[in-house]
This record gives C-alpha cells, structure tokens and sequence, in this order.
C-alpha cells in the first residue's frame, strides 16, 4: 500500500512545498508552457485535473520536460483512472470526496491519494483507508478554518493533515498556511484557466512569485 501521509514520500514533499497549483490544460500545447512558467515562479508542485480530453496527454507532457516539477492529477472519479493517471506520470492523486473504490485501486496501483473531505465521516473514512493528508473541500464555502477546527479535532491524535481548496487565494493564502492543520494550500488562482488559454506565461510567473512570498513569511 502506497500511503498518502505528511511524514514520508511525496506527502512529505507536499507538505515542503506548500503550494498546489490547480490546473485546467484545454490545449495540449500549453502544458509545458504553463509548469514552466509555475517553476521560474517557485510553484513545483500541481494537481492537473481530468476535466478536459487533453488532461492525461499534458500530464505525460509535463513529466517528461519538467521532471523537477512534481506531479499530481486530479478529479479521479471512477477507479478506471487510476492506472491510467500513474501511467501519464502522476507521482500522487486527488479526487472531489472520498470513494473507497477508488482508494482501494490508488492503494493496488502504488499511487499515493489524497480525497477531499468535508466532514467527520469523510475523514473516518479517508483516515481507515490509510490516507492522512487530505484535501480539504471546498475549503471557504465549507465553513473555512473553523469549520475545520471542529470536524478535525476528534482525529487529531491520529494525525491528519489538510490541503485546503476552494476559496483560498493571495489574500487569505497567510491565514491558511500559519494553521498547525494546513500542511499545504492549493488553489486555481495560480494559473486561471482564462490565462492559460490566452498563454500569459508572464501572469502566471507572477503569480506564483507573489504566492510563494506569503508561503515563506508564513510560520
């Protein structure tokens, strides 16, 4: 069993980074474009989500020409996904909520996986099937931090930790980061699908620059 955990393997190297960019490829052309942009930012890790056909073919992209960018895809609905996201490179996978059938295929394919949780069942669940970092989601909407604080407390001798989505962004990205709970925050705002589509590599650069400055004087 390949574990999501914030002590080890790429959890670890998640929980370093702490930022996710969340990303939306339309065209296969400007996946590479866009993980460069990311990294001359500071941004070294993704989810790249399965909304769009051209998603597993910009993931195999991305991990051959920018293998210092660590790579995660996202939305996995349907255990059908998960070999093909560990063939196109995926060092780790996300998905929306918790599915034990797709856990339990993550776990038989050796892909460490992170479901989204919004409640104290979600994570009783997640956390009986091995995984412990978690996504949280949608993280504003929810109920934020507080929200959080009281659907974690039960668990927190068991040692969960989250990766808030949904809501986050550049002026609440500090608050996030400084709560013992956050290992890592993901977010869209990094590279909006508009802007990749109108390839303003420069925009996203700056972004991820902008982001990475509140990481590094979060505690």
């Amino acid at each position: 069993m390949s574990e999501l955990t914030p002590e080890s393997g790429i959890g670890k190297t998640l929980s370093e980074s702490r930022l996710i960019a969340v990303l939306v490829i339309d065209e296969l052309e400007s996946a590479i474009p866009v993980a460069e942009a990311l990294l001359r930012g500071g941004v070294t890790a993704m989810e790249l989500t399965l909304r769009t056909p051209a998603a597993f073919d910009a993931a195999f992209a991305i991990r051959q020409a920018c293998p210092e960018m660590h790579l995660g895809i996202g939305t996995i609905l349907s255990p059908d996904q998960v070999v093909p996201a560990v063939a196109a490179g995926a060092e780790f996978g996300v998905s929306p909520g918790v599915n034990p059938e797709v856990i339990r295929k993550a776990s038989e394919a050796g892909l460490p996986f992170g479901p989204g949780v919004m409640t104290p069942t979600d994570i009783d669940v997640a956390i009986r099937a091995g995984c412990r970092l978690l996504k949280f989601f949608p993280a504003e909407s929810a109920g934020g931090l507080k929200h959080l604080s009281n659907i974690a407390a039960p668990y927190a001798h068991l040692g969960p930790r989250f990766i808030p989505l949904g809501g986050v962004n550049l002026g609440n990205l500090k608050t996030w980061l400084d709560h013992e709970l956050i290992a890592a925050v993901g977010g869209s705002w990094l590279a909006p699908r508009d802007v990749i589509r109108a390839k303003d590599w420069g925009a996203i650069e700056a972004n991820a620059r902008e982001a990475m400055a509140i990481s590094r004087a979060s505690a």
